[in-house]
């Protein structure tokens, strides 16, 4: 990936990060029930699911793993740092924001498990002509 590519995806990062924000206000979704996050969390992964293998499959199978390590980089830990600043610094949580805003947390770890999957499972699956012809 060439250098423009690592600062376009830091900043779809910061802009999602930031609607996220945005959108959990007042409490950053402190304010809403364990069971409603769980379902929050587990429908926010249909788009990500989604659009990661809209973008995985329309490059070589050689370099779906590679890209999916830096998608898995850019969407977690400057999340992560943005987080930290916000919820342990700003906040007063300290690291124990951790816990606390654990659907926060989740998604610091399921990108680097979710995005090489769908690497995996692209690269078993045939190619297609039109993407052959790419």
């Amino acid at each position: 990936m060439r250098p423009r590519d690592h600062l376009g995806l830091l900043v779809i990062a910061t802009l999602a990060w930031a609607a996220f924000l945005v959108g959990g206000l007042p409490d950053y979704y402190q304010q809403y029930s364990t069971r409603f996050m769980v379902w929050f969390v587990i429908a926010v992964l249909v788009p990500i699911a989604g659009l990661a293998w809209f973008v995985l499959r329309r490059v070589g199978p050689e370099r779906r793993l590679g890209l999916s390590a830096w998608l898995a980089f850019w969407f977690t830990v400057p999340l992560a740092i943005y987080d930290w600043l916000y919820c342990g610094v700003y906040l007063g949580h300290g690291l124990g924001f951790l816990g606390r805003y654990w659907y926060l947390t989740v998604y610091y770890a399921i990108p680097w498990v979710l995005l090489p999957l769908i690497a995996v499972a692209l690269g078993r699956s045939p190619v297609r002509r039109s993407e052959s012809s790419r």
